[in-house]
């Protein structure tokens, strides 16, 4: 097939497809998409909730729980013990298929009857860790998302094998930190970004194997260094007693001070370890992935996002999860040992998946909905397997001839993931909004939900300004008492999804003492909206090295060694999430190793 330019149905922007895609599409028997790269990323998020939490009662036992979904949606929302419990059977919501009907239309219906869980957790093995959601084993932990194997960890996502952490995204097998972006294997560390194997860091990005280090970029096996200087022990020892790192007013001056510095260093174009031939960024131990985001050990991948768990190959547009998942198409937080699975979400173990929602250790479905150990279905019917064969391709054929059309005129024929408008979610509630933010008008005008925010009413106890500044001046007192956000009447607040107020728990400041933090003035949504900002978009810009042979293109940056390019401006180009139109310094791979080996 030769390359071919389209039209996108919901952005009207052009698109291309390479020949490699098109033979992705036909090894798995699928048309080409109608919607670019971007428009199916944020169709798929339109479907996933992580952090909007409701009390509500499960309707089947009446017991409180917390859920993603309010009292009063259409649909049963059923608490773990009831949900996966023998007491009820999805297959008694199965129907025929309806061929006077679109696929879209009678999908919709079945969806709206069958009980769905309140979260996606480990609930046998969630000791104490109530509040959370797409997570694994868990002991006394709260509001974290995207996580497994932690311990007193708290306001935290795509948190791993960790314990003692707060306030952190992106983490993996790190004890004793706060306030991280993008580390690994770290302790003690503290307000850093892009750190491996360090401990004992404050305020600090791109270091490796590091150790007793304040606000420092791009060091390689360095000790006491302040501000990329050399100290001496003691001399490093007694600038950290002197820091007051316990007072709130410190820790945002230094901040600004530590950012700012950072500014004077260069970027690698790309976050990423162990690679060949990618394009993406925070992408390890892969090969062939291309226009993908947070990908651990990926092969031959393409528009995919978020794949943390290794061994996944030959998928398109594909986001969440991973774990050995192969011929993935148009799916979301589907993973653990599945294969050929398409137009799916929230589904585990299995094989030959298509256009389905909730589906466990299951084989050979299509247009359902919340199978367990399930078999040649279809709407939660069960067939024979020759049934089953004989009908799939009727009921593909029906698609393409009686299409979904979408309020906004879109059409949904065979090959297109699900509406938008059957999410049972508002845009504002999940994922879509933090990584492709719009304002209420422009979500309707696009035709998605929105969700206005509730009036919460809280009785204020305290305010953010009359917090103590200091941690050691905060007493047990402070525990359960509400208190407002600083962003709660800022124009922001409807980015973040400000709760307005928040509380602290008794584990949260028993931590804070422990490692001699000043409380939050942010609610948790706003703290993680704001975190995110280091974390660049899902979008690549062509760029050229940022070195001009001596020093940065900027004139900002000297160079510490000459490069392979001499005295001349560097030649390599690359795509990179770094917009043309930042103050970081970016630099190729080669120009970058050179100034931080």
């Amino acid at each position: 097939m030769n390359q071919e330019t389209k039209i996108c149905q919901n952005c009207q922007k052009e698109f291309t497809v390479e020949p490699e895609d098109f033979e992705f599409y036909e090894k798995i028997k699928v048309p080409a998409p109608t919607f670019c790269p971007e428009c199916r990323m944020t169709r798929r998020m339109v479907f996933k909730n992580e952090k909007s939490f409701y009390k509500r009662k499960c309707d089947f036992c009446n017991k409180n729980i917390i859920a993603v979904f309010p009292q009063n949606v259409s649909f049963p929302v059923y608490c773990p013990f009831c949900w996966w419990s023998d007491k009820w059977n999805s297959m008694d919501y199965g129907r025929n298929y309806d061929f006077s009907k679109p696929f879209f239309e009678q999908f919709y219906e079945l969806l709206k009857q069958v009980p769905r869980i309140n979260l996606f957790t480990d609930y046998l093995r969630a000791i104490n860790s109530e509040y959370t959601n797409y997570t694994g084993p868990l002991k006394n932990c709260y509001l974290l998302i995207q996580a497994e194997n932690n311990e007193n960890c708290f306001y935290s996502s795509s948190l791993f094998y960790s314990k003692d952490c707060s306030d952190c995204s992106m983490v993996t097998k790190t004890n004793n930190a706060y306030n991280l972006f993008n580390c690994e294997k770290c302790f003690n560390i503290f307000f850093s970004t892009n750190c491996a194997s360090c401990f004992d860091v404050y305020f600090s990005k791109n270091l490796i194997n590091c150790s007793n280090c304040f606000g420092c970029v791009n060091l390689r096996h360095k000790n006491y260094y302040i501000f990329n200087k050399a100290y001496s022990k003691e001399n490093y020892i007694d600038f950290i007693k002197k820091l007051n790192l316990g007072s709130y007013k410190k820790i945002i001056e230094l901040q600004k001070e530590t950012w700012n510095f950072w500014l004077n260093y260069p970027n690698k174009f790309i976050q990423g370890l162990h690679n060949n031939n990618i394009s993406g960024n925070y992408i390890t131990n892969s090969h062939n992935v291309f226009y993908s985001y947070e990908i651990e050990g990926g092969e031959c991948l393409k528009y995919c996002f978020q794949t943390h768990m290794p061994f996944n190959r030959d998928c398109y547009d594909y986001n969440d999860w991973g774990n050995n998942a192969s011929l993935c198409y148009e799916s979301i937080n589907c993973g653990e040992n599945i294969s050929n699975v398409k137009f799916s979400l929230g589904s585990w173990i299995g094989n030959n998946w298509e256009y389905c929602d909730t589906i466990v250790s299951s084989d050979y479905v299509f247009g359902c909905v919340k199978l367990k150990h399930a078999k040649y279905c279809i709407l939660n019917k069960q067939y024979t397997k020759e049934e089953y064969k004989e009908l799939v391709p009727k009921i593909i054929e029906h698609m393409n001839s009686m299409p979904y059309i979408d309020k906004k005129g879109r059409v949904y024929k065979y090959g297109e993931f699900f509406p938008p408008e059957l999410s049972p979610f508002c845009y504002n509630e999940t994922i879509a909004q933090e990584y492709f933010p719009l304002t209420k008008e422009q979500a309707i005008e696009k035709g998605y939900q929105w969700k206005d925010p509730e009036v919460r009413n809280f009785q204020i106890d305290i305010k953010t300004q009359d917090l103590p500044d200091n941690i050691k001046d905060v007493n047990s007192d402070i525990v359960g008492k509400i208190i407002e956000c600083a962003n709660a009447k800022s124009q922001n607040s409807a980015l973040s999804n400000c709760t307005t107020a928040f509380k602290i728990i008794d584990s949260e400041l028993e931590f804070y003492k422990k490692m001699n933090l000043p409380l939050p003035r942010l609610c948790p949504n706003c703290r993680h909206y704001q975190r995110i900002q280091q974390r660049n978009p899902l979008k690549l810009w062509k760029r050229k090295c940022q070195c001009d042979g001596t020093h940065s293109s900027n004139g900002i940056y000297k160079n510490t060694i000459e490069h392979f390019h001499g005295n001349n401006p560097c030649p390599n180009e690359f795509e990179t999430t770094y917009a043309p139109d930042r103050p970081e310094i970016v630099y190729c791979e080669k120009c970058y190793q050179s100034e931080v080996a």
